[in-house]
């Protein structure tokens, strides 16, 4: 193994330059380092709901294989594997689906921003 090298977490700057707030990750994270800096609240916020890492999270706590949520769902295991990659994009209808098999539950929230500043006592 070669050297490791401390991370430089204190520098919103880097010494070429770039605004490291603004890069964004180009290379999709595996499950188990997404699954721990989520655990660990150090995800960025456009990377905390990945679709397919929340289908395979719902099954995992759902206590089922690969396989056995494929039987339940009536499609292959390949395809419950797919479903649960980072770069999966399912519909709403496929999520409610998924989270029936699993027992689980699905809820939305859309918010407006113009919304957030408001109290309770200034919602019509």
């Amino acid at each position: 193994m070669g050297k490791s090298r401390p991370l430089n977490q204190t520098c919103p700057v880097s010494p070429t330059g770039l605004d490291l707030a603004k890069l964004r990750r180009g290379k999709p994270r595996s499950y188990r380092e997404w699954i721990a800096l989520r655990r660990w609240g150090k995800l960025p916020e456009w990377e905390r709901e990945v679709p397919g890492f929340l289908l395979r999270r719902a099954r995992e706590a759902a206590g089922l294989t690969q396989a056995a949520l494929a039987e339940r769902f009536g499609t292959s295991q390949q395809a419950v594997a797919q479903a649960e990659r980072w770069q999966s994009n399912p519909t709403l209808a496929f999520i409610q689906a998924w989270s029936r098999c699993c027992g689980a539950r699905v809820r939305l929230v859309v918010e407006s921003s113009a919304r957030q500043g408001r109290t309770a006592a200034s919602e019509p």
